[in-house]
């Protein structure tokens, strides 16, 4: 099922995004000329946790996808719950309807089967692997977007904005970031839980010492569930804000971003991505409030996101098949979102190896095809003029050349 394109031969930008500025002057005009109001702008949302790709953007077409996930596969186009078409291939989840119109724009596209070079199965460990660029060395401790900051114009206080209550790996460095808190959530809470509720029923079931045992053996396990749970998911998503917060923040940064002209770099977070259990509920939940934010924050940059660039990427994907408890266990390859005026959408990108147990890494996992900084360089490089020796320098050791980024232009 070898059928996408490779990204070194798809162009992912239209020419309207690219600033019309050569490699040679760029270093001139970095720290001398600040950005103006056409500048280009980049937005990273990370979604922490590691989200779904494979129920995200569905291979429908896969007969192992439902062979390995009989019971949270996602329907088929035209079933009920099923997916919305997308290219005859793939499909992309319900709740996300409300993006169809920017894919049907022809800006939107995915890479799918994308991910780190180094594979690792720890929260922590694969988001510093994104957020460094340099998965291949865990010496450095930057990220590429403040690495990415030195070659931008202007040295405004606001040029580049963390929206995030703590500064996250992808923007610590040299260069100055500006850091505006949102506030953590844990996990939702069901009406047991509520103390007034939890006396009624220790009232309730006192009368009877069978079932005030299974009843008090019930609230231990689920007290001990709801701690181990919440440690783990508020651990996998380093305090970052649920997406039900989403909305709001995108709100408050596009009202930044249109008012300030200087703004080019922003980051924001979503936790609450780990799916171990109960997947289809959390996914159709979190995918809701993420898709509704982003249709939140393109209305409200307008003319802006003409100029604009969003990446939505997490740390890693999960396991193809399904576990016993209705959710999915650490994996491999993800698939990444592309978001913009400027970006050659209405695709699927990647090379797509199929869900074989043949062609599973590590006979498990869906095996990454695309490295997550091909598709980083090739964005950075048209979308802010940048060449080899600026993207070698944001991305370390990494081989990028000039010709590669040349061919991804129209």
């Amino acid at each position: 099922m070898k059928r996408r394109h490779f990204l070194k031969h798809a162009a992912l930008l239209g020419g309207s995004s690219v600033v019309t500025v050569g490699t040679q002057g760029w270093a001139w005009r970095n720290r001398v000329q600040a950005a103006g109001p056409d500048a280009p702008r980049l937005i990273v949302l990370f979604l922490r946790g590691a989200a779904d790709g494979l129920n995200i953007v569905v291979p429908y077409q896969d007969a192992d996808y439902y062979r390995e996930r009989p019971n949270i596969a996602i329907a088929p186009p035209g079933k009920p719950g099923g997916v919305l078409n997308l290219d005859g291939e793939f499909g992309l989840h319900p709740s996300l309807h409300t993006l169809m119109p920017q894919w049907d724009a022809e800006q939107l596209a995915f890479v799918h089967a994308c991910g780190s070079s180094v594979m690792t199965r720890s929260h922590f460990q694969g988001q510093d692997y994104i957020e460094s660029g340099t998965p291949d060395d865990t010496t450095f401790t930057d990220g590429w977007l403040n690495r990415l900051i030195h070659f931008l114009p202007g040295g405004s206080p606001t040029q580049a904005v963390n929206m995030g209550g703590q500064s996250s790996l992808i923007f610590k460095g040299s260069e100055a970031v500006t850091n505006l808190a949102v506030t953590r959530s844990g996990i939702r809470q069901l009406p047991i839980d509520r103390p007034q509720i939890q006396a009624i029923f220790d009232d309730l079931y006192a009368r009877d010492s069978r079932l005030a045992e299974i009843y008090h053996e019930g609230r231990t396990a689920r007290d001990a569930l709801l701690s181990a749970l919440n440690e783990e998911m508020m651990e996998a998503s380093r305090g970052a804000p649920a997406p039900g917060q989403f909305a709001n923040n995108a709100r408050h940064l596009a009202r930044l971003m249109v008012s300030d002209a200087s703004t080019q770099v922003a980051f924001m977070e979503l936790g609450q991505w780990d799916t171990h259990v109960n997947e289809n509920r959390k996914l159709e939940r979190n995918l809701g409030a993420l898709g509704a934010g982003l249709n939140v924050l393109i209305q409200g940059l307008g003319p802006v996101y003409q100029n604009t660039a969003i990446v939505v990427i997490s740390e890693f994907g999960r396991r193809v098949a399904e576990n016993g408890n209705g959710g999915t266990d650490h994996g491999s390859g993800n698939v990444m979102w592309l978001l913009g005026g400027g970006i050659r959408g209405k695709q699927v990108y990647g090379d797509w190896p199929g869900l074989a147990s043949t062609e599973q890494y590590e006979s498990r996992d869906l095996d990454v095809t695309t490295d997550f900084r091909d598709v980083l360089s090739a964005l950075l490089g048209q979308h802010f003029d940048l060449g080899a020796d600026e993207l070698a320098q944001i991305f370390p050791d990494y081989s990028v050349t000039q010709q590669n980024i040349l061919s991804l232009l129209r």
